[in-house]
Formats: C-alpha cells, sequence, structure tokens
C-alpha cells in the first residue's frame, strides 16, 4: 500500500470518527446540579430554576454555547475533507501535498478543540452555579 493510500484511508477514518463525535447528541451529557443531582444540561436542575419554574439565561447560554461549538465542529471536519480531497488531486507535487497535510492537521486540531471545549464550558457552567 503506497504512502497516498494510508493518508487517505487513515483520513476517511478521522473524518468517520469526527463526524460521530460532532454527531453526537448534546443530551447525552451529564451534569451535575447545585443540589448534588445529575441532569442532561443546566435547565433541568430544579435548584437553578426561577419562580415560573424555567430557568431562560442557562438555557440560552446553553444554546448559544452549544450551537458555536457544534459550528466549530462541523467546519473542522469539513476542512479535513477538503485537506483529503487536496491531498488526493495534489498529483506529487511539494508543495501542494505540504498545504494539503497542513489543511488535515489544522482541521483535526479544530476538532479537538472544539472537543475540548465543549467539555471545558460544560464544566465550568455546571460549577458556577453550585
Amino acid at each position: 500500500m503506497t504512502n497516498k493510500v494510508k493518508t487517505l484511508v487513515m483520513s476517511a477514518a478521522l473524518v468517520a470518527a469526527g463526524a460521530l463525535g460532532v454527531a453526537a447528541p448534546v443530551s447525552a451529557t451529564t451534569v451535575f446540579c447545585p443540589d448534588g443531582t445529575t441532569a442532561s444540561d443546566l435547565s433541568n436542575c430544579s435548584s437553578i430554576r426561577n419562580e415560573n419554574n424555567q430557568n431562560n439565561l442557562m438555557q440560552v447560554l446553553n444554546t448559544i454555547i452549544n450551537v458555536v461549538i457544534g459550528v466549530v465542529g462541523f467546519l473542522a471536519v469539513v476542512m479535513v475533507i477538503y485537506g483529503g480531497i487536496q491531498y488526493t488531486t495534489s498529483a506529487g507535487a511539494a508543495d501542494k501535498v505540504k498545504s494539503a497535510k497542513d489543511t488535515i492537521m489544522y482541521g483535526i486540531i479544530g476538532l479537538i478543540v472544539a472537543l475540548l471545549a465543549f467539555a471545558i464550558v460544560n464544566f465550568v457552567l455546571g460549577n458556577i452555579f453550585k
């Protein structure tokens, strides 16, 4: 198997793994509420709701952050795919191969940053309201 084919197969596997990570439902996470219970997101914590049994600020904040992180993750996966296309169409030109590898690397770094940002934001928001 040539290096190009190995790289293409590895890129496809990373894209598939990244797509599965980005497409995972947000409600699958567990956060700890200030009263010691757990919930799917902070808007379901009864101890931080207002008198109308709603938590508008937390819902809006949680939704905005999750949408932004989801868009960043989606763009990272698109960049990995674009880098793979660049790599396969480079025809062995050294400058094009380097550019394609850099695009793939930066796409993977972006995906990792998006996943870490999601984890950090949920951790921080979960602990702010303790």
